[in-house]
Order: structure tokens, then sequence, then C-alpha cells
């Protein structure tokens, strides 16, 4: 494996999983390179304040930020223990304040109760995702009635060129399955938008129950 094959397999894992120091570093990457999707994402929303919102694969905690701003309650989960560390040092005010609630576990996993969070949000984290069936009814399981999901996704045509997706593991789906999947849970995609944000172009499903 060459020094460039193997700066994308590490970029790669990290992007999936965060760890280390490297994590660390990669969490900084997202907050920047992610900030205009991640801001569209909370946008989309619609918030009043003294909601009870959800945060699935955080990362470096930009989404955790925004949604402090606007929720009454936040909750963050994330698989990776470097990037639930680097939350804990961030937002020690606002877990004292018992706002911020950071939770270990994955999407197809989430360690919520039933009906407990009136808005959602996930960007680039399905393509870490085997079942997006399990996925999806997971967060409708966690999603209280009349409740809003926001998914954010890079575009699939463009991921599809770039040898860092489709080299190492990326799960590159087309925007219509995704679409069916979240149909499938009883998630209904009532707006679609496309964001020029990044080299990538992003697809906002905003979806209700």
């Amino acid at each position: 494996m060459g020094l460039r094959e193997s700066f994308r397999a590490g970029l790669a894992r990290q992007l999936g999983h965060p760890s280390g120091l490297r994590g660390r570093i990669v969490g900084t990457m997202l907050n920047r390179g992610n900030r205009e999707v991640v801001t569209a994402a909370v946008a989309a929303l619609g918030l009043e304040g003294g909601e009870t919102a959800l945060d699935i694969g955080f990362g470096g905690g930009l989404g955790l930020a925004l949604l402090l701003r606007s929720a009454g309650t936040v909750h963050g989960a994330e698989i990776s223990t470097t990037m639930i560390e680097r939350a804990h040092r961030t937002f020690r005010r606002e877990i004292a304040a018992n706002r911020l609630r950071l939770h270990e576990g994955s999407i197809t996993a989430l360690p919520l109760a039933d009906a407990s969070a009136d808005a959602v949000i996930t960007t680039n984290t399905v393509y870490f995702v085997d079942d997006l069936d399990t996925a999806f009814a997971e967060v409708a399981r966690v999603l209280k009635p009349g409740g809003r999901f926001v998914l954010a996704i890079g575009d699939p045509e463009t991921m599809s060129h770039a040898p860092l997706f489709t080299e190492h593991g990326f799960r590159i789906r087309p925007v219509a399955d995704v679409e069916a999947a979240l149909a499938h849970a009883g998630l209904d995609v009532r707006r679609h938008e496309n964001l020029s944000a990044g080299q990538l172009g992003f697809h906002l499903l905003v979806t209700g129950k």
C-alpha cells in the first residue's frame, strides 16, 4: 500500500469511528467541513424552544452546540468514546445543568426511551450502516408522534467518483433508496433540499412521523 493509499485508508477509518489524537483532529475537521450542512439540518427542525432534541453521531459536537441554542434538552448519541470525551470537555456547563446528556450508542441501537425526542438530526452517518431499515426503525422508535427527523447525506453521484469513499467501505446508496427506507420506517419525507455545501454537495431529507 502506497503512502497516499495508506493515508486515505486511515482517514476513512477515522471518519467512520474517530479515535485517539487523530480522531480529535478529525472532529475539528468535521466541525469546519460540515458547518453549513449541520446548520441547515438544525434550522430545518424548526425548533421553537423547550423541545427535546437528539443528534446521532455528533462527531466534533457542532450539532450539539447549535441544538443547545434552541432546544430545551439535548441528547447526543455517538459510537466514538474519543468524541464523547471531547464533548464532555467542551460542554461541561451544559452537562452540569442537565441540558445535555451524552450516550454511547449507534443509530441501530439508540440508548433512549420510546417517544422521547421531539426532533432528531444525523449527518454523514448512514454510509457506515449496513441495515438502514433497522437504523430508521430506531429513529422512528425514539421520535415522538408529530416529531421531525432531518437526515443529511453527501451527494451519491459525487461520492461514487471519490476513491476515499469507493475504496474504503463507505455504503453509498441512491437517494431514492434512502427515501424508500425512511418511508418503510414510517418517516415521511416532507422536504428534500439540495445543498451546494463543500465539494460533495448534500441532500437534506426532512421527514416527519
